[in-house]
């Protein structure tokens, strides 16, 4: 019974560590950002306007980056973030930017 309970315990404890989101950042990374965006990036919501810097703090390296064909000379990235499940990849998140800015969110 004991045993039981110590191993219930363990897979709440590792259970927990797994729902716990990563801190991406130290805040004295972010501290040359102005204010609106540090909040931003410490609640995890990225907006229209970041740029790639930003939102790598606040989701973390894309699983896929797409470099597109730029016509004037200015560079287009379509970058990719996928939920997976216990049945694989359940759903994604597709960021388009423009010359380093965010222009695009489609989740």
């Amino acid at each position: 019974m004991k045993n039981a309970v110590l191993l219930i315990v363990a897979l709440l404890f590792l259970l927990q560590a797994g729902c716990t989101k990563s801190i991406r950042y130290s805040e004295e990374e972010i501290k040359s950002f102005p204010p609106n965006i540090q909040e931003n990036i410490r609640k995890g919501a990225v907006n229209l306007g970041m740029t790639q810097e930003q939102v790598r703090y606040t989701w973390g390296s894309p699983d896929s980056i797409k470099i597109l064909e730029s016509f004037d000379g200015k560079a287009r990235e379509e970058w990719i973030y996928s939920t997976t499940g216990t049945m694989g990849v359940v759903g994604s998140r597709l960021l388009l930017f423009f010359d380093g800015k965010l222009i695009y969110i489609k989740y």
